[in-house]
């Protein structure tokens, strides 16, 4: 029963693993494209005179990226939290069978840096990608 619980655990670990993968690409992609669609868009509209229709597909692309990257980063949270639970209940698992010396309590904090560096990198492309497009819009 124990080698069974192990399994379902690392087998959860795995799902969370793959599921914090596709919120991080789907974020970077989606920021990256994001980027280009509104650096031609302001650009644009920087070259129009009535620019309305440019400056309110640039709004809705912003908003659209916002929601989009508030999404991820939230996904990543309850991947964090749900990561933490699972290695606890592995490492009590383990320290319950005097076979945790095996498991570096360090790997916890490594993981949680991980999903703040990852967390950094969606910030940052999403800032990237609403502010590059705003200064060629306003100063272009």
């Amino acid at each position: 029963m124990l080698s069974q619980v192990h399994d379902h655990i690392v087998s959860e670990l795995r799902e969370s693993s793959r599921t914090d993968t596709i919120f991080v690409l789907t974020a970077i992609v989606f920021n990256l494209i994001v980027l280009a669609i509104n650096f031609g868009v302001a650009t644009e509209a920087a070259n129009e005179e009535d620019a309305a229709t440019y400056d309110i597909i640039l709004a809705v692309f912003i908003v659209m990226t916002v929601a989009l990257n508030v999404i991820a980063v939230a996904g990543l949270a309850l991947g964090r939290r749900t990561r933490q639970m699972l290695l606890r209940g592995l490492v009590d698992m383990y320290r319950d069978n005097d076979v945790d010396r095996y498991y570096d309590p360090a790997l916890m904090s490594n993981y949680g840096m991980r999903y703040l560096l990852f967390t950094g990198v969606i910030a940052a492309l999403s800032a990237t990608a609403i502010v590059v497009p705003l200064i060629v819009r306003f100063t272009g």
